[in-house]
């Protein structure tokens, strides 16, 4: 389906909770522990089908940190059983993926996206206010043990906090086939107003330029190679190269409202027709149909934390 402005909506992040283990700095969460109203794992896939039958075919599970649900496999393979959806993804800070990589590849998860935006751990401990960076890295093996494909670090850089961490980042890349990505600072937080906390995607290729343009797939990241990599280096520039033009995605938040842009707080509940799917499809129709041109991070209206809306 196409929204208002010709753009083929394809891509629906689902966010199943607003709890997280984690406190980012940047994230900008009210609460990470306080347990709110989330959708039972019978109602996501009610409202997958609808996007489905809306043209979704790309669904990539969000939080919060989703591995704090316990039922996150029954999730899983409900979102697979929806006729449809061809790929089915999961971001996560990593921390308990050790546990579930395999157990989500067996319920039918395709691909992995791990925040992780510093291998040190002292600097990892002061982001996110946890000493768990070891759980982080054996999550980070055991999804390639599991076969989870592609898998991709997100990484948040601050200037004076974790910008010194991109070489070290950067080394993944090339000694693992793993895709590193680097995400511009967005405003969610306090920190995220600052602007001269950001380290732009310009900024780091002028400081590795051997890094060299490689295959993008569709999406908000340009890759970057070197002679000798395995993976791809991202750069994601929400902020100085705006790319709202080319945004395929929609996002559903855990009490069941969808939000048609990050960048805007903007939300409409749908839950009123959860249990009449042709008015369930006609109105998630129409909502998409709504979804504005561009964001409007330039005017500090990203609304709510990362924790509501799923990055």
């Amino acid at each position: 389906m196409k929204d208002n402005y010709g753009r083929e909506i394809t891509y629906l992040r689902v966010s199943v909770t607003q709890r997280c283990n984690l406190n980012c700095v940047y994230c900008g969460k009210e609460d990470c522990a306080k347990k709110e109203a989330e959708l039972s794992p019978e109602a996501i896939e009610k409202l997958v089908k609808a996007f489905a039958k809306c043209g979704i075919r790309k669904v990539r599970i969000t939080g919060g940190e989703p591995l704090v649900r316990d039922d996150i496999c029954d999730i899983i393979r409900r979102i697979r059983s929806v006729e449809g959806i061809e790929t089915v993804a999961i971001t996560t800070n990593g921390v308990y993926l050790a546990k579930y990589a395999k157990k989500m590849k067996e319920a039918g998860l395709d691909s992995v996206n791990i925040s992780l935006d510093s291998t040190d751990g002292s600097t990892y401990r002061h982001l996110t206010g946890a000493d768990v960076i070891e759980k982080v890295m054996q999550g980070l093996d055991e999804a390639e043990n599991a076969g989870l494909a592609p898998i991709k670090i997100n990484a948040v850089l601050m200037k004076g906090v974790n910008d010194d961490s991109v070489g070290n980042l950067i080394e993944i890349a090339k000694n693992r086939n793993i895709d590193v990505r680097f995400i511009e600072l967005m405003p969610f937080s306090g920190s995220g107003e600052d602007r001269s906390l950001m380290v732009t995607g310009d900024e780091i290729l002028e400081k590795f330029p051997f890094l060299t343009p490689a295959e993008s797939e569709e999406g908000p990241a340009e890759y970057y190679t070197a002679t000798g990599f395995k993976g791809r280096v991202g750069l994601i520039s929400p902020i100085t190269h705006k790319f709202c033009g080319e945004c395929n995605r929609i996002r559903l938040l855990s009490d069941g409202k969808i939000k048609p842009c990050l960048g805007y707080d903007t939300a409409y509940d749908i839950m009123q027709f959860i249990d009449d799917e042709n008015k369930l499809v006609e109105e998630t129709g129409k909502i998409i149909k709504m979804k504005p041109a561009g964001h409007s991070f330039e005017n500090k209206s990203a609304g709510h934390g990362l924790n509501k809306t799923g990055g």
